[in-house]
């Protein structure tokens, strides 16, 4: 078996070979001189990409919260090409091999090329289908970055923009049985009204390497003619329900959902029913919470008119309920469940520096959130980033609240942080409604997982516009999480959260008037940055952190991390503020103010002395306001 994997060492060189053949892409002109073709390539690499080989990469099922039970994944390696944006055709001659389902531009991808805003990125594989009789053949794409048309057999089978979020495609008219290629080809500028979160053409500071094609994983199912193509879970903590709608497609007349819940083992409650919702109910529930983090089994049938079963999937669900309340001092505070909780977490960005957006294996991924789970934090600020779905599953089952930002791009206005009259930026009418066909796909992925508690339409003041209808929407699209409709960027009084940012240390703007009816959070602060060598991203480029010079020590780190925590419990206990995010968990590029470094092999702070601190200087997370 050993001899038959292909070491990633060896599929790195070989693409590296390929591109150096590639001379058209090392003699194009840009209008500042000569083209860059390739990322900075560090010499970090993670524990887990180490690991990584073709045949291991990303095998995981990347749905757990509708599952079925066969499936076939299409990770692994491809070929690949780049030719010139105004090329319609599949290339005669493809470049060498890419791993996906890692980008373009990453170490474990195997290419590490920069694609250009002029040109376009093509994948090719072939893949096998056992039976197609009777049945309907979905292609999924977990992520694709950022604009994209499919081909199977030579049918274009259709095309998608987005580079964020999963999307499907019926190839059953164009798939056969036995062998099929595939073709996928995408284009990505990297810039414009597009929604690109962290990346940029050139790197620097907060702003990191772009991603390109690819990044999440590819795979196929096999359904009947009528199959459930989503669900929509909603559940209440007062009444212990939980409610089951499934949406339907294909000639499902007449159909209905048999859902039966369970504890363990135990059937705890069951109904059958409309599709449009079921509502199951539990006695004595067991709630969800960061500290039991308990979820219930979902079997869920669909069933046509005589009984017979057209199709399955299993899902779970946390039963809790969001909310806010206001103290005995009249400041509003976050609740879960009816009680009060305070929301301490760090802003998490999910940067890799072999995967970049994606990371090197599952494994890895659940790495960073049982380091911070250890660690005494309750909540997560997942930043510009929509992570793997298995991300929020493990969130889910471990017991971590998530506040869920949608990645940013577009133009900005002037940023005036919480003043009043603040300004909104200008958007043409299609970039909005991209922006929220891309907002409304992100919050239907991510509706049913119980460890989200906040969205986060924008940040700071990074493409923000439209505040007050967008927030409109969000409150009205989702009425049972908080909205934080600006984290740290201009105010309009929408949502539930006014979010206030400040680095190093944390503040809260006064006077506070203006905030009465929001719940009064620090978004951001600290930012303390501590480079270790051995483990940074690129070792003769300077490093970045926040505050006016870096600490000489670690103990000096330590002390200004516990000095700014001490001071967002004076703003807890004396102003109201009822969560904080620190920045951040890992060292990113050449930002090294995480808490882990960015191949995550130290801990600058250990789990169990952060959670020491935790405990000593921002007490009594759950009920109570100090």
């Amino acid at each position: 078996m050993n001899a038959m994997r292909k070491p990633l060492q060896l599929i790195l060189s070989t693409a590296a070979t390929v591109l150096l053949a590639m001379s058209f892409a090392c003699t194009e002109e840009s209008e500042k001189g000569a083209m860059q073709v390739h990322p900075y390539k560090t010499a970090l690499i993670t524990r887990w990409g180490q690991e990584v080989t073709p045949e291991n990469a990303w095998t995981e099922y990347p749905r757990p919260q509708m599952a079925r039970e066969q499936w076939q994944h299409l990770n692994g390696l491809w070929d690949y090409a780049i030719t010139q944006d105004d090329a319609a055709a599949a290339p005669d001659v493809w470049a060498g091999n890419i791993l996906v389902p890692f980008c373009l531009e990453s170490r474990l991808g195997g290419v590490q090329r920069l694609l250009q805003p002029e040109e376009a990125l093509w994948y090719r594989r072939s893949f096998e289908v056992a039976d197609i009789t009777g049945k309907r053949t979905l292609l999924n794409f977990e992520a694709v970055d950022y604009r994209c048309e499919v081909w199977v057999n030579g049918t274009s089978v259709g095309s998608h923009q987005g580079g964020n979020t999963p999307f499907s495609l019926d190839i059953t008219n164009a798939v056969q049985q036995g062998g099929n290629e595939l073709i996928v080809r995408v284009e990505d500028e990297t810039g414009g009204w597009q929604l690109r979160g962290k990346q940029v053409l050139e790197n620097k500071g907060i702003w990191y390497t772009r991603v390109s094609g690819i990044w999440q994983t590819v795979w196929l199912e096999q359904v009947s003619a009528a199959y459930i193509e989503d669900l929509t879970l909603k559940t209440d903590a007062a009444s212990g329900t939980v409610n089951v709608a499934a949406e339907v497609n294909g000639s499902g007349d007449g159909a209905v959902l048999r859902v039966t819940m369970k504890d363990g083992e135990t059937v705890v409650a069951s109904a059958e029913g409309s599709v449009s919702g079921l509502a199951l109910q539990v006695a004595s529930p067991k709630l969800w919470t960061p500290d039991t983090p308990h979820l219930y089994a979902l079997d869920i049938e669909l069933l046509d008119g005589a009984g017979a079963s057209l199709d399955r999937v299993s899902s779970y669900a946390g039963i809790r309920t969001v909310g806010k309340t206001r103290d005995a001092e009249g400041h509003l505070r976050f609740t879960l469940n009816g009680e009060t909780i305070f929301q301490w977490g760090p802003l998490d960005q999910g940067w890799w520096p072999d995967g970049l957006l994606t990371p090197p294996s599952d494994a890895a991924m659940l790495y960073d959130i049982e380091y911070l789970k250890a660690a005494g934090f309750n909540m997560i600020r997942k930043h510009i980033k929509v992570e793997p779905r298995r991300y929020y599953y493990h969130c889910d089952r471990l017991g971590m609240l998530l506040w869920q930002d949608q990645p940013s791009g577009g133009e900005n206005p002037r940023w005036l942080f919480l003043k009043e009259d603040a300004p909104d930026a200008e958007w043409p009418d299609d970039a909005h409604a991209q922006y929220m066909q891309e907002l409304e796909w992100m919050m239907d992925t991510l509706e049913n997982h119980p460890s989200i508690v906040v969205w986060v339409p924008f940040n700071e003041a990074w493409g923000q516009h439209r505040s007050v209808e967008v927030g409109n929407w969000v409150s009205e699209r989702d009425p049972s999480r908080l909205v934080n409709i600006a984290s740290g960027g201009n105010f309009f009084p929408v949502g539930d959260v006014a979010d206030a940012h400040a680095y190093p240390n944390p503040k809260f703007p006064y006077p506070h008037e203006r905030f009465t009816e929001f719940v009064k959070v620090v978004g951001e602060f600290g930012g303390h940055g501590f480079p270790v060598d051995g483990h940074l991203w690129n070792p003769d480029q300077k490093n970045w952190g926040y505050g006016k010079k870096l600490p000489e020590s670690l103990e000096e780190y330590k002390t200004r991390f516990r000095t700014t925590l001490e001071e967002l419990n004076q703003l807890r206990r004396e102003e109201g503020i009822a969560a904080g995010v620190y920045t951040q968990t890992t060292d990113v590029e050449v930002e090294i103010n995480g808490l882990l470094t960015y191949d995550r092999e130290v801990a600058k702070i250990p789990a169990e002395e952060l959670a020491e601190i935790r405990r000593e200087l921002l007490p009594d997370l759950v009920g109570g306001a100090r």
